[in-house]
């Protein structure tokens, strides 16, 4: 693969020929160099060059989707080769949010690594609609979503758990062994935002009822900081309450009727999966009751 495309995508990536440079372990002007060379070959402008770091032009924009898969493509091919030769190498594009990322994931790869230590892996943390856009443009190789939420992917459902109302500690409804879904929706909520769908909405819908949405955040841990400073309640998954007790000041109860989060793992075709990602997910099938 030509490595010219490769240092633009990580120019883009990270906004500078500095960070492509320590990506690519090699010097600022080796890079420069590169970008040059290329945009001399193409006769175009790819890169807007400003003291606060690099953007894609105009005419960039439209090229760096063809740019993007030639990138993917040659990157499966090294890793195709270095499979067919026999080599225990590869690289694992992972999507995931973050109870996975927190919960799930350390346990997993440092095992996987025991037996295969000279996989990479990268991880992009986002949502279910931004995991499904990274699958289907070839950024990563699989990804965990909900399966209610799947758009044009596979799925292989991996494990269903609990998800409880999060309140302040001195909340009126904490005093409750399990909070009626019926009076959360009085409640300022705090929602998570997890894209195209959310397992709370859903839940309130099917029994005829809209919370009051005041905040949607990305972050579970700031939505923890802020239902403890009483700006709301919010329902997030039993997983990523894990270790919160000394933490935050908060009371986490069952929902009526309750709320469950079920996760799969997403890709676009499993027969174009690299072997690494294959065995990977075949790592954590295997380990799915030990899984919190």
């Amino acid at each position: 693969m030509d490595n010219r495309y490769l240092a633009l995508r990580h120019i883009v990536e990270y906004g500078s020929f500095s960070a492509a440079a320590d990506e690519l372990r090699c010097s600022q002007s080796a890079v420069s160099q590169m970008i040059a060379s290329l945009e001399k070959e193409l006769d175009i402008t790819l890169l807007n060059r400003q003291r606060g770091g690099c953007t894609l032009t105009e005419e960039g924009r439209q090229l760096y989707p063809l740019i993007e898969r030639y990138v993917e493509d040659g990157l499966r091919i090294r890793e195709r080769t270095d499979e067919i030769l026999g080599l225990d190498t590869g690289v694992i594009r992972m999507g995931t949010i973050a109870s996975i990322s927190a919960h799930w994931l350390p346990g997993l790869i440092s095992g996987f690594q025991q037996r295969h230590p000279n996989v990479r892996f990268v991880l992009h943390q986002g949502d279910y609609t931004t995991i499904q856009e990274w699958i289907h443009n070839g950024t990563i190789d699989f990804g965990f979503i909900n399966p209610a939420a799947a758009r044009d992917v596979q799925t292989i459902t991996i494990k269903r758990g609990a998800m409880l109302a999060v309140l302040p500690q001195d909340h009126p409804l904490a005093a409750l062994d399990r909070v009626p879904l019926a009076a959360l929706a009085k409640e300022p909520m705090i929602l998570l935002e997890e894209g195209h769908y959310s397992e709370p909405l859903e839940a309130f819908t099917s029994i005829g009822l809209k919370p009051n949405v005041r905040l949607r955040i990305h972050d579970d841990y700031s939505i923890m900081t802020m239902v403890e400073a009483g700006l709301g309640f919010s329902i997030l998954a039993e997983l990523i309450l894990h270790r919160t007790s000394t933490n935050y000041k908060l009371a986490l109860r069952p929902t009526d009727p309750p709320v469950e989060r079920t996760i799969a793992i997403a890709y676009a075709d499993r027969d174009r999966l690299p072997l690494a990602a294959i065995r990977f997910i075949e790592h954590l099938q295997g380990h799915i009751d030990a899984l919190p």
